[in-house]
C-alpha cells in the first residue's frame, strides 16, 4: 500500500496549481482522503478531505472557497485543485488515507497510510 503526492511547485501569489494524490495497493474511492499542510515551524495542520460513504467534503478555514478536493476514480487519484494561492500556502502537503471511517476528519490519528509529500512554495 503506497501513496503519492504530486504537483507541486513554485507559483506567483494569486496563482493555481493541482496536487494528485495517487494510491496502489487499494481503491481510493472506497476510502476517506486527506490533504494536509506543514510549513516550517508550524504543526501540521488539515487542508480538506473527502468521506468514502458519500464523497462529502470538508476544508479547513484558512482554504475555504479557494481550494477544491475531488475524485478520479477513473485514475485511482484524489485532486487538490488550489486557487488564489496566497505566500501564506507554502507549505509541504501530503495525502492521507484513512480505511476504518465513514466519514473524513482532520484528526492525524485517523488516517493509517500516509504518502510522501509535495513542496508547494507561493513567491513572488
Amino acid at each position: 500500500v503506497q501513496l503519492q503526492a504530486s504537483g507541486g511547485g513554485l507559483v506567483q501569489p494569486g496563482g493555481s496549481l493541482r496536487l494528485s494524490c495517487s494510491a496502489s495497493g487499494f481503491a481510493l474511492d472506497r476510502v476517506s482522503v486527506g490533504w494536509f499542510r506543514q510549513a516550517p515551524g508550524k504543526k501540521r495542520e488539515g487542508v480538506a478531505c473527502i468521506s468514502s460513504y458519500d464523497s462529502s467534503t470538508e476544508y479547513g478555514d484558512s482554504v475555504k472557497g479557494r481550494f477544491t478536493i475531488s475524485r478520479g476514480n477513473a485514475e485511482n487519484t484524489v485532486y487538490l485543485q488550489m486557487d488564489s494561492l496566497k505566500p501564506e500556502d507554502t507549505a509541504v502537503y501530503s495525502c492521507a488515507a484513512d480505511v476504518l471511517r465513514d466519514f473524513c476528519s482532520f484528526y492525524l490519528y485517523e488516517y493509517e497510510y500516509w504518502g510522501v509529500g509535495t513542496q508547494v512554495t507561493v513567491s513572488s
